[in-house]
């Protein structure tokens, strides 16, 4: 069973597999941090937050200091889709952001109806026809 954990990851509680919800590549192990299987592209900052004031002028430019920050993006090796970005001082690890309990997920999603990718909520039923919030039908 595939079960969306944000809007580019699922994990597949059959085989414990992070999968790219765009293309399906499987990314790696959903006992361990997505970030592992992913392309990473660590970028200096100021090609993102560029100075405002000329650096050849002014020493502090409001551009962020690449010896004090970097940015790391995290693609898809499959299709490309940029899955996570994340601030960090240089030479940080990177964040171990999610981290979930296999063997609850999978009790928890046992009884819902099987598909491609399931459904999420608690109850993913189509409305009675004619229901109108606020009316009381």
């Amino acid at each position: 069973m595939k079960i969306p954990m944000t809007e580019y990851l699922a994990i597949n509680l059959e085989t414990e597999k992070w999968f790219c919800l765009r293309c399906d590549h499987v990314i790696g192990s959903a006992r361990k941090s997505y970030k592992e299987g992913l392309l990473v592209y660590d970028r200096d900052p100021r090609e993102i937050h560029r100075p405002i004031l000329d650096p050849e002028r002014y020493e502090f430019t409001y551009a962020p200091d690449p010896k004090w920050v970097r940015i790391l993006e995290y693609y898809c090796p499959g299709c490309g889709v940029m899955v996570e970005t994340e601030y960090t001082p240089p030479g940080h690890p990177p964040l171990h952001d999610m981290e979930f309990d296999i063997d609850a997920l999978k009790a928890q999603w046992k009884a819902r109806p099987k598909g491609p990718v399931s459904a999420l909520g608690p109850d993913t039923s189509p409305r009675e026809e004619g229901h109108q919030h606020g009316t009381g039908k």
